[in-house]
């Protein structure tokens, strides 16, 4: 749980870029952080939201290391080049946005890596925000492996009042490939997801028995935890962080 640690005990970690093998083989950047310690530990994929593979992603990367997770957060936005995080992110969304299959090789490959490590414990859980909240909840239903999958207001899980075009799949529509515990963390004032989306959502892991907690924060909106900008609710923020701690302890320490 946040602040809950001594003072009276060695804390260290290790952060860096590195590369790992994502989809269809390609190698992408990756920033990874671990504390110090034999272990073993638990891993924990992080995936990135639009804007970017940024500074906010690299720090909460850090911040799952210092609670004790092997952290890794792939750059799924690799292939459409270097620069800036907002450039990037800004080409990417021009040109479509980020496949999902190319997202979930991605995942797939640092789920790989994290498993692979002789000081894991053998348990790998998967968190994103926004699209990055989406694709967590996508890995979680389709790529085998993960132990606990945190979705943060993912939009467009449900699809679009306008449909898709013709032979994709909404999110929701794998809800029954879901092979993993999922927590669910919403703003009652979100856009995109509604909470009408965030009912739907619900009701679908209902109808299949799934095995979820939601929460839904009244006072927010989208992107609550981004302490860089308006959107941010400390209130909210801290109270949702305590219940990723103590979910990925449940599921993946224990």
């Amino acid at each position: 749980m946040w602040n809950d640690l001594r003072t009276d005990e060695y804390e260290g970690m290790l952060a860096e870029t590195i590369a790992l093998s994502g989809a269809d083989g390609d190698q992408v950047h990756a920033y990874y952080a671990r504390p110090l310690g034999k272990g073993p530990f638990p891993g924990v994929v992080l995936i990135p939201h639009m804007p970017g593979w940024d500074e906010f992603y690299r720090e909460t990367t850090r911040r799952f290391a210092q609670h004790g997770y092997l952290a890794v957060c792939p750059d799924i936005f690799c292939r459409f080049g270097y620069g800036a995080p907002n450039e990037i992110s800004a080409k990417a969304r021009a040109e479509g946005g980020v496949p999902d299959n190319t997202v979930l090789g991605d995942c797939a490959g640092a789920l790989q890596m994290l498993k692979s490590l002789p000081n894991n414990n053998g348990k790998v859980g998967v968190i994103g925000t926004c699209s990055g909240g989406r694709h967590a909840f996508l890995a979680a239903c389709r790529v085998s492996g993960f132990n606990a999958a945190v979705e943060c207001w993912g939009g467009r899980v449900v699809a679009p009042a306008d449909g898709l075009p013709d032979g994709q799949k909404a999110p929701i529509g794998f809800t029954a490939d879901l092979a993993c515990p999922l927590l669910g963390l919403f703003g009652n004032d979100d856009k995109s997801p509604t909470p009408s989306e965030v009912d739907l959502h619900e009701a679908e892991l209902k109808k299949y028995g799934k095995n979820y907690e939601f929460h839904r924060y009244d006072g927010a909106g989208h992107g609550f935890w981004y302490y860089h900008n308006e959107m941010y609710r400390p209130q909210q923020a801290m109270d949702s962080w305590n219940k990723v701690f103590a979910f990925f302890e449940k599921h993946l320490k224990s």
